[in-house]
């Protein structure tokens, strides 16, 4: 095995962060993402049904991709507290997470226009719920073995 390739292994199956506390904040941003997703995609389109379905969607696939996420994010050891980190991590998470809402979208509307308007919309709110979320969690001990919780 490489060091890269160990690197990578030791981020993912056991990283200085709990394995509970990396499913925590990926539930926990699940709820308050499941409903900025609902409200984009009933505004958007206006059916109820549609954004249920998207929204329903998206909780089986963010958990996992968020997941993935926090743990990639653990390769980089720079400024575990800082504020510039919680803002990148915001930015990067929602790349992964635009591409993910416009492919449901447009699977269950069968229309790129209004799935790219609820993947556009969700860039803003989600930028933001995300870093308030981040930030958050930085202040909560649990389940961080490598460095204790910011100071508020």
């Amino acid at each position: 095995m490489t060091a890269a390739t160990a690197t990578i292994t030791q981020a993912i199956v056991g990283s200085v962060d709990s394995h509970a506390r990396a499913l925590a904040k990926a539930v926990s941003w699940r709820a308050v993402g499941t409903a900025d997703t609902f409200l984009w995609g009933w505004l958007i389109t206006g059916h109820a049904g549609h954004a249920g379905a998207i929204a329903s969607l998206e909780v089986l696939t963010k958990i996992v991709l968020f997941y993935v996420h926090e743990r990639a994010w653990r390769l980089i050891p720079w400024a575990p507290n800082a504020r510039l980190r919680s803002l990148i991590k915001a930015i990067s998470w929602r790349v992964v997470g635009s591409i993910d809402t416009f492919g449901l979208s447009f699977l269950i509307t069968g229309s790129s226009l209004a799935a790219s308007k609820i993947a556009i919309a969700e860039v803003v709110t989600k930028i933001g719920l995300y870093y308030v979320h981040e930030r958050a969690w930085r202040k909560v001990a649990w389940g961080r073995l490598d460095a204790p919780a910011a100071k508020a």
